[in-house]
């Protein structure tokens, strides 16, 4: 079964566990609607549809021909991301109130886990580093991937839409950009005379959208990609579908769990791990689009 981490969080009894959730889901929108899945084992096997069985007209009486698809397995494995948290021991006994102090150290330390999660969301590559994961940079397909521009170019409104009708069947369930682009993006709505739409989201907050797709803004999102000769100047748009069998979707086993790992022996401390057994899959090749090259 799938869920979001905010979901998890209302789930959990223990309030320790709870906190370090919500910190992990404070650090980014996209944690907020990245559905995750309970995986068993060290990795999940999936397959993709590669060809659909061919159909064809027939008369009275034909003889008619059978036809099945082609798949393509595809095997994607858990990674451990975590990081220990020491608690000073006297400022523990000293302070104030003691549940702050402890609080407020695993908090820092799960901020860090999710940092890392998120960076490899996006950037991840398993050639250039075996423990992490693949990300969506990565995991784009290059037919599913729309340049600016072969040295980077200007985003365009013509270019968005072309990304946008990438993604199938359907819409996007939301376009991922940075800060900079979602700049970007604003000028040209303005310029356009239109302005980017407003509404509630699914949290009650006041949101951004574009033709009706949610804009999410994400601080892992590079703007500092390399494309043809045009330096590491560029960024990159991804539109993505959630959801299993259909697009992008996080995987985990037990979620994020928080360990006392107790006294240390070289200083006056105690020690809590923060780990979380997590990747990601992109179950559908064209549940995912990416425009890159976008410049300044």
């Amino acid at each position: 079964m799938a869920m979001t981490k905010v979901e998890a969080a209302k789930l959990t009894q223990d309030l320790l566990l709870r906190g370090v959730i919500e910190t992990v889901v404070k650090e980014s929108t996209l944690l907020q609607l990245l559905p995750f899945m309970e995986v068993t084992g060290t990795a999940v096997t999936y397959n993709r549809e590669a060809t659909m069985p061919a159909a064809s007209f027939y008369d009275v009486g034909d003889t008619w021909a059978e036809a099945t698809p082609t798949f393509t397995q595809v095997t994607t494995s858990l990674k451990i991301v975590g990081g220990d948290a020491d608690v000073d021991n006297f400022l523990q006994a000293a302070y104030a109130d003691p549940n702050d102090i402890e609080a407020e150290t695993i908090a820092s330390r799960a901020k860090a886990v999710a940092h890392k999660f998120l960076d490899a969301f996006y950037n991840g590559d398993v050639a250039t580093d075996a423990k992490s994961f693949d990300g969506l940079t990565k995991a784009i397909p290059a037919g599913q991937t729309i340049a600016a521009g072969s040295n980077g170019g200007n985003l365009t409104l013509d270019l968005l839409d072309q990304m946008i009708d990438q993604v199938k069947p359907g819409r996007p369930d939301a376009l991922l950009l940075s800060k900079r682009t979602r700049r970007k993006l604003s000028t040209l709505r303005r310029a356009s005379g239109n302005l980017l739409e407003t509404d509630v989201d699914q949290f009650g907050r006041r949101a951004l959208f574009y033709d009706g797709i949610p804009l999410v803004v994400d601080d892992f999102i590079s703007d500092t990609q390399a494309k043809g000769s045009s330096g590491n100047i560029c960024s990159s748009i991804y539109a993505v579908k959630f959801g299993q069998g259909i697009g992008v979707m996080g995987l985990e086993q037990g979620g994020i769990q928080v360990e006392t790992i107790g006294e240390l022996e070289t200083k006056d401390a105690t020690r809590h791990r923060i780990k979380w057994y997590a990747g990601m899959a992109l179950f559908s090749e064209l549940g995912a689009a990416r425009m890159e090259g976008i410049l300044p």
